[in-house]
């Protein structure tokens, strides 16, 4: 397998690091992050232009890559600008439930997805659900006019500014079971639903949606009936990619802060990166942080395998993403001292993100042991 990034990658990535340096300042990021959606949507749409969003669509459905390295090196470039603007919620999981599921019809809003023009958010995890993508209890029945969904769906990421929501419900089955659940898209102005939205520690936004008998016609189902864990499933491994890879680029960042702050900051006259206890815990972040890279990148190329092996390669780079993603954010906040605690000082919005990113479609724990479960299903 060649690892190298292809040519339009290597020009994607350069792409969008000059963007940011050049429009996205810390200071820019966190006033959006204060504001009623928690991004800026002028952003949002200069990033349209741009073709970003277009990257992570293969050319069928408008884009131009879509594939796993286009995932992690747009990531991994969001990651070292700290950047919230809903591409994960509205490309990566709305758009690609659409994009798996959705007849011609449905497909056409994936246009206006690309060119910035229309969000969507993924409502699927629920209260009682942790980090389980088969548990689902919100229901759907289906009527003489179409679909009535009733339910409740937690932590919605960017479902408070979303136009469209794509909503998983059960239509048969027992509440942890694959089959019997089906997605429906509903606009977020249809009767019966109430939106809560609220800011996350990290500076992103989330809302909890309550479904109370939501009338949607029989054009509103994707896919076959009770057929979407499959896609849901690819929607989440293609998530928790995106999210490893954007936890590689902020690690790069506060290690660069670290090791800057080591070579100037001084104590007994010497910068403190001559000591050697602190040589010693740097270069142990340094191998850790590759290590969680090589994972990344396996993870990456391996998308497009088989389930079982895709999972795994998933699950073992979400898994290293958030051990190592922790160890980083704590071992640059104790080098750096009490500033790395303050408002004003970038490191600590960067470590937020860092450790939130471990509580986004499974953390460690989660993920150590659904490595197991797939090894002994392969075996």
């Amino acid at each position: 397998m060649d690892f190298n990034h292809s040519d339009d990658r290597t020009m994607l990535k350069d792409m969008v690091s000059r963007f940011l340096a050049d429009n996205y300042p810390l200071a820019v990021r966190n006033r959006s992050a204060e504001s009623t959606e928690g991004f800026s949507r002028d952003i949002w749409q200069q990033f349209a232009e741009l073709g970003l969003i277009g990257a992570l669509f293969d050319e069928q459905h408008g884009g131009f890559g879509g594939a796993g390295f286009d995932i992690s090196v747009l990531f991994e470039a969001l990651g070292r600008g700290l950047v919230n603007e809903p591409f994960l919620a509205s490309a990566i999981l709305g758009g690609g439930l659409i994009a798996q599921l959705g007849n011609d019809v449905q497909k056409d809003i994936l246009t206006e997805v690309i060119s910035g023009k229309t969000l969507l958010a993924l409502a699927h995890g629920e209260p009682e659900s942790r980090f389980d993508p088969a548990q689902v209890t919100c229901r759907a029945s289906q009527t003489d006019s179409g679909w009535t969904i009733d339910g409740h769906k937690a932590v919605v990421l960017n479902g408070d500014s979303a136009d469209i929501l794509v909503v998983t419900a059960r239509v048969s089955g027992g509440d942890w079971d694959e089959d019997g659940i089906s997605a429906f898209l509903v606009p977020a102005g249809q009767s019966g639903v109430e939106i809560r939205g609220y800011p996350t520690i990290d500076g992103l936004h989330a809302a909890e949606i309550h479904l109370s008998s939501v009338e949607m016609g029989g054009d509103a189902l994707l896919g076959p009936i009770g057929k979407a864990f499959p896609a849901i499933e690819l929607a989440v491994a293609r998530a928790n990619i995106a999210l490893a890879s954007e936890a590689i680029g902020l690690m790069d960042v506060c290690r660069d802060m670290t090791l800057d702050y080591l070579q100037t900051r001084k104590q007994f006259g010497v910068p403190i990166g001559k000591f050697q206890a602190l040589q010693h815990r740097m270069a142990t972040v340094l191998m850790e942080i590759e290590q969680a890279r090589s994972a990344c990148i396996n993870a990456a190329g391996r998308l497009d395998l088989p389930r079982v092996q895709r999972e795994q390669a998933v699950s073992t780079a979400k898994a290293l993403a958030g051990r190592v993603g922790r160890l980083v954010a704590e071992e640059a906040i104790q080098m750096h001292g009490g500033i790395a605690m303050t408002w004003e000082f970038d490191l600590g919005h960067y470590a937020k993100r860092l450790i939130m990113i471990d509580n986004q479609f499974g953390d460690v724990d989660y993920h150590l042991a659904r490595f197991a479960e797939l090894s002994r299903t392969a075996a």
